[in-house]
């Protein structure tokens, strides 16, 4: 699809429906949690007038800016559009079938209502709970089933597109081999679930080996559906603990990372980091995106403080207090940078080349 001004208004079009179908979901699911499960309803802070016009103009900035890297040719304008709608809208009458149970943890403060037969031995302790509340934690194909929906929905249909924001740096990052062939470049996505952020990497770099390592079988199962029912390269997908790749020393060109750095304790942030510059080849980049930090958003301490408080995540708060700059120098990383968009904060970091003496 080429960029038109009929396919901007498309685009813009799109992204307004999403964030009133977002915005629309979350307000009714409230109001039938105040009706029927009122006990378990989170004591939030008000959200000011002032607040919600910064998330507005930060929402707009950042679709924005997603169409002029389309425009561009960061990514194919296509990608703008490129979502399993029909099979979402499949699986939406199964979000407010989940609910009651949702309301039932709440209630309960239980987070390891996980499936009884979930081997607990081969998974990090951190891992086995029910991180926002959702049915069966990451261990079920049911989760894996709702989990893209879910987070459309919490971010307002914005989540592909604060994923896109990897993309330009991850290209320039890769200026560093264009001496190679496209597809002599490998591409890890760590933590990759479902595998929406290597669906994006997979249509800008068609050419390039793509690897997905995540903890959950149930998500790559899903991952796998997505990615490679069709003509494009295949892509290999690993079941792996982040903090031990089971990849060689400087094996490759980049890693990517997206929405996992939050839901890890703080020594497990560093390990994973630190594993990522291990698997990296020198001169290779490592982008990250998550969550927005206090330092650098303080407009959005509110927000931030209520997500916390609405969605079981027991290191958000450690998290968006982090230095994750620091914790990049300390894993081995140069030339850091980092900038926010919307809810997100993307970090791009390279592995030094070795010193010649």
């Amino acid at each position: 699809m080429a960029s038109t001004p009929l396919s901007k208004l498309a685009y813009q079009t799109l992204q307004q429906g999403k964030t009133i179908a977002g915005l629309a979901h979350k307000e009714l699911s409230t109001k039938l949690m105040e009706l029927m499960a009122p006990e378990t309803v989170p004591k939030t802070e008000p959200v000011s007038s002032e607040l919600l016009d910064e998330l507005r103009r930060s929402m707009s900035a950042l679709q924005e800016r997603d169409w002029q890297d389309a425009e561009e040719g960061v990514y194919p304008v296509d990608l703008l559009f490129k979502a399993p709608w029909l099979d979402w809208a499949s699986r939406y009458p199964l979000v407010w079938l989940d609910l009651p149970s949702t309301w039932d943890r709440r209630r309960d403060r239980n987070v390891r209502d996980l499936p009884d037969e979930t081997e607990a031995s081969i998974y990090p302790d951190y891992y086995l709970q029910n991180f926002h509340h959702q049915t069966d934690g990451y261990l079920s194909d049911h989760s894996a089933a709702l989990y893209d929906l879910q987070v459309e929905i919490l971010f307002n249909g914005t989540a592909d597109a604060m994923r896109r924001r990897l993309l330009a740096p991850l290209k320039r990052g890769l200026r560093h081999f264009s001496d190679r062939s496209p597809s002599a470049l490998r591409v890890l996505d760590v933590a990759t679930g479902t595998g929406r952020m290597l669906q994006q990497i997979q249509r800008t770099l068609p050419h390039a080996e793509l690897i997905g390592a995540d903890l959950s079988a149930a998500y790559l199962r899903q991952a796998n559906r997505w990615l490679n029912d069709s003509n494009d390269h295949l892509v290999q997908l690993v079941r792996s603990n982040a903090e031990q790749l089971p990849f060689k020393d400087h094996g490759l060109q980049a890693v990517t990372c997206v929405f996992l750095l939050h839901e890890l304790p703080g020594d497990a942030r560093q390990n994973v980091l630190n594993e990522c510059c291990r698997v990296l080849e020198p001169g290779g980049v490592l982008v990250l995106a998550d969550s927005v930090q206090l330092a650098d958003s303080p407009q959005f301490d509110t927000a931030l403080d209520n997500f916390r408080k609405v969605f079981h995540e027991p290191y958000y708060r450690d998290y968006i207090s982090d230095d994750i700059e620091t914790r990049l120098s300390d894993a081995g990383f140069d030339g850091i940078h980092a900038e926010s968009h919307f809810m997100t904060r993307i970090w791009s970091a390279k592995k030094p080349l070795p010193i010649e003496v």
